[in-house]
Formats: C-alpha cells, sequence, structure tokens
C-alpha cells in the first residue's frame, strides 16, 4: 500500500491527514482515509472525529474525504443559523390563518326578550331580525405590507393580476386587490363577481359590497378559461419532472450509502491485516 501524509489545515494545529491506496486485491486503485489527532490517535470516519472534538469544533461542512470544508455547506449553514436567530427574536410565527376581518356591531335598536321562571311564558324568535353584522369597510387593507420570505430570506415573488382586474376605493393598490380577491376566496363560498353596482365608483364607502373584493365587475372569458388549462398542465409538467427527478436522486443516494458501509469494511479488514503483518514483522525483528 502507497502511504501519504500530511497536515490538515481545515482541522487545529497539530492534525494530520493520511491516504491510503490500495494496490492489490478486489479494490486496486481505491484509497482510504484517516486522520491522526496531535497525540497520535487514529480516527477512521467522520463521526469518531466528531466525538472526539465535541463541542470545540463545528464539522458539519467539513468534508471527511478530501479534509477540505465545502463553502456550498458553509454558506447554508450560515444562513439557517441567522433565520434560527431571527425566529427566536421574533419569537413562535403565528400560525393562524383567520383573517383579520372585524365585525361592526349594530348601532340601531334590537327587541330585547325578558325572560322569568313563570311556566306560561315563550321566547319567540323572528328569523328576519337575525341579521349578520356589518363587516368593517376597507379591512383589506390591513392586509398590506405582509410578504413572503424564503428560507434565504428572499422575497417571494407574488403573482400577476390580469389587466382587466381594476381595485376600487381609496388608495387601492395592485397588492391590496390581491389581498382581497384571495381573502374573499377564502373567506366565503359566494360566486366572485366584484362590485356590480356602478354608483360604487363614485362613493364606495356607501355603495360598497363588503361580501365581494375591492375591484370592478369582471368577466371571465373561453379563452381565459383556455389560458388558465394550459398553465395548469405546464405546472403539472413540471412537477412531474421535478419529482422524478428527485426520485432518481434519492435511489442514486441510497445506492451511494448502501456501497458505503461495504467499502469501509472492506478498509477496516485491510487496516487490521495491515496491524497484523506490522506485529508480525516486530516480533520477527525481536526474535533477530
Amino acid at each position: 500500500m502507497d502511504r501519504k501524509r500530511w497536515e490538515c489545515c481545515a482541522l487545529p494545529q497539530g492534525w494530520k491527514r493520511e491516504e491510503v491506496t490500495r494496490k492489490s486485491g478486489l479494490s486496486a486503485g481505491k484509497s482510504d482515509v484517516y486522520y491522526y489527532s496531535p497525540s497520535g490517535k487514529k480516527f477512521r470516519s467522520k463521526p469518531q472525529l466528531a466525538r472526539y472534538l465535541g463541542s470545540s469544533m463545528d464539522l458539519s461542512s467539513f468534508d471527511f474525504r478530501t479534509g477540505k470544508m465545502l463553502m456550498s455547506k458553509m454558506n447554508k449553514n450560515r444562513q439557517r443559523m441567522r433565520y434560527d436567530c431571527s425566529s427566536q427574536a421574533k419569537g413562535k410565527p403565528d400560525l393562524n390563518t383567520a383573517l383579520p376581518v372585524r365585525q361592526t356591531a349594530s348601532i340601531f335598536k334590537q327587541p330585547v326578550t325578558k325572560i322569568t321562571n313563570h311556566p306560561s311564558n315563550k321566547v319567540k324568535t323572528d328569523p328576519q331580525k337575525a341579521v349578520d353584522q356589518p363587516r368593517q369597510l376597507f379591512w383589506e387593507k390591513k392586509l398590506s405590507g405582509l410578504n413572503a420570505f424564503d428560507i434565504a430570506e428572499e422575497l417571494v415573488k407574488t403573482m400577476d393580476l390580469p389587466k382587466g382586474l381594476q381595485g376600487v376605493g381609496p388608495g387601492c393598490t395592485d397588492e391590496t386587490l390581491l389581498s382581497a380577491i384571495a381573502s374573499a376566496l377564502h373567506t366565503s363560498t359566494m360566486p366572485i363577481t366584484g362590485q356590480l353596482s356602478a354608483a360604487v365608483e363614485k362613493n364606495p364607502g356607501v355603495w360598497l359590497n363588503t361580501s365581494q373584493p375591492l375591484c370592478k365587475a369582471f368577466m371571465v372569458t373561453d379563452e381565459d378559461i383556455r389560458k388558465q388549462e394550459e398553465l395548469v398542465q405546464q405546472v403539472r409538467k413540471r412537477l412531474e419532472e421535478a419529482l422524478m427527478a428527485d426520485m432518481l436522486a434519492h435511489v442514486e443516494e441510497i445506492a451511494r450509502d448502501g456501497e458505503a458501509p461495504a467499502e469501509k469494511l472492506q478498509g477496516e479488514e485491510d487496516g487490521e491485516d495491515d496491524e497484523e503483518e506490522d506485529l508480525d514483522h516486530g516480533q520477527e525483528m525481536e526474535s533477530v
């Protein structure tokens, strides 16, 4: 076997990396990597090295094979640490999906029924008076400024609305319009038609229908439906290709992990044979 040993710059001072190349057998040409501490202790795997160093050094970005720190893993670890720190600083995230819709209390007088323990008293209910309380106008503006970010703290691009959708109300931006349409789809089972009254453009505070989003009336044509179907088919095709690539990568990783223990076992057997040969050689020298 061909043995080469040199200093490992990625580890603390005094650590050495040894690469042993096999010259015979079925695994001829393959190499095994070992590490030696300043005291001479030998390490055959990364878990052994991590257990020995403990918390004195982070080996999550350390490549045991090459003896170098991988910059890609270091960047990912930094991003994850920054995301964890920001999450801890901000506290637990609010996972409540309920929209901030405030129901305005009615200002009109309501009938009151006085109930006593007399057996002849009966409580009557009028279904016409059991009406829903009015909603707060333009409550969708509370959703403005809320953006989605990925794990790398980069802003996720929102969707673009069709040109036919036009907002209604004071200061209604595209962001507010998108929030209003998404909220209407989330909270209501009624069809989304927009504000059908033409008077809402003149005085939205009076004629606004709170059950519909803050947009003018619009029509969905057959051409719009056809374009949406094509878009859905394209997205499904890309999703299928991504899932297939992920499955193939997973199968390849499983196959690679299955071969690794066998190579490691072969390396340990060869290492034991080398130690036995060294021991026999030492005994022969003592006899001489």
